[in-house]
């Protein structure tokens, strides 16, 4: 079958219920412009169509999450390039298009010229494998899980201060175990003066809290500090009972989530390698991986270091060069990953902390000296996974040609 075109780019603008899809051709004319349900038929559908308006097909999506993984995952079965166009460069394009107006079939219109004029400014998309989106959905669940704990703990506190504001000072509900096991009983002074410390302690270790009589001891004294009933007691206390068993049940929903993010991080032939770098446990190497994939996208490690946002870029204008900032687009995710490893790596004696303190000498702020270990231990951990070899305090030995 003879085909219209030599060439057609099809932008998509991807939803959760529908794509709207655009095609261009060399010129940038509009050869047809589609909405397309979320479905694998439509989907095959539109690969067909395109098939048939020219001889060779290049795709570009705006959103590379859950709304376009089907739409990906049939691309890629099928042969098809696809490269992402970031929304901000959508965004900030289509004021130079016709129409103040903002549509879906401008939007695809934007990414399908964007990806006609700039062949080589955007990354190719591929199908992630198995493993790293399982990883990116354990993740991701782990940080609502995360999220939804916060607000179980604000929402505890707020009610306690309406209690008694010394209970809900005694404890740091966020961390401590016990003192949460406690208020699913015991909530209000008066019921803590009641049972006492010794009573408490006992009830407290029938339900294996570790160090119940400091527990018991710190309640009961914060109860009996305030004699007073406060309005709404009762019905408060009742509230932060329910809240209580709800942060337990939360707490052994992330460990389980948490085992299962280990146990899967750890059937990476990768794993080994990134734990053995101090700061870097299973959790914090589960989310770089869920991120980074297999690192075919990065050219090397300066590349993950802007990915990251630990790599300046030049701010320069005029006669004014040398200056640097940090970039605005960047995986904020990836930033906090390095950024909490480097943190927990510089604690302990070795190569990371005398780096930290090499760079507070030198005038450097905490921050900046935690940003700058970092960018370092980006540049050790691409070469550690580029070279396949576990972390060493001493320099690999380079071996002589």
């Amino acid at each position: 079958m003879s085909t219209a075109h030599e060439r057609i780019w099809v932008g998509i603008d991807a939803g959760e219920g529908h794509h709207w899809a655009v095609a261009v051709d060399t010129d940038g004319e509009t050869v047809f412009s589609t909405k397309v349900i979320n479905d694998e038929s439509q989907i095959l559908q539109l690969i067909e169509t395109a098939r048939e308006k020219a001889g060779e097909v290049r795709w570009a999506v705006d959103i590379s999450g859950r709304a376009s993984t089907l739409l990906l995952a049939l691309l890629v079965a099928h042969g098809q390039q696809v490269v992402y166009v970031p929304g901000r460069t959508v965004n900030r394009m289509s004021g130079a298009y016709r129409g103040e107006g903002k549509t879906d079939a401008k939007d695809a219109r934007v990414i399908a010229d964007q990806a006609r004029m700039r062949p080589r400014d955007f990354a190719l998309l591929s199908a992630p494998p198995e493993l790293v989106t399982a990883l990116q959905l354990l993740t991701n669940y782990r940080a609502d899980l995360i999220t939804d704990r916060v607000r179980l703990v604000n929402r505890l506190r707020d009610l306690l201060v309406g209690i008694c504001p010394a209970l809900e000072r005694a404890f740091d509900y966020s961390a401590a175990k016990g003192p949460v096991v406690m208020l699913t009983e015991y909530q209000t002074p008066a019921a803590l003066r009641r049972i006492g410390v010794k009573r408490l302690a006992t009830w407290l270790e029938r339900r294996k809290v570790r160090g119940a009589d400091t527990v018991a001891a710190k309640a009961v004294e914060a109860a009996q500090s305030q004699m007073i009933e406060l309005p709404g007691e009762k019905r408060a206390a009742k509230l932060v009972c329910d809240l209580a068993h709800q942060l337990l049940a939360l707490d052994e929903r992330i460990k389980d989530n948490d085992r299962e993010i280990r146990s899967t991080f750890r059937t990476d032939k990768r794993a080994e390698i990134i734990e053995s770098m101090p700061g870097m446990g299973p959790i914090l190497g589960a989310e770089f991986v869920a991120i980074v994939g297999d690192l075919s996208g990065y050219r090397d490690a300066g590349r993950l270091a802007s990915h990251a946002g630990l790599a300046p870029v030049a701010r320069d204008s005029g006669r004014r060069t040398g200056n640097y900032h940090r970039p605005k687009r960047y995986n904020r995710r990836l930033r906090h990953i390095f950024y909490l490893a480097a943190q927990t790596a510089m604690m302990r004696p070795g190569p990371s902390r005398d780096y930290y303190l090499k760079k507070r000498a030198e005038g450097l702020l905490h921050t900046q000296a935690l940003l700058a270990l970092a960018r370092r231990r980006v540049d050790v951990l691409w070469a550690m996974l580029r070279d396949k070899r576990l972390f060493t305090s001493a320099p690999p030995v380079t071996q002589a040609a």
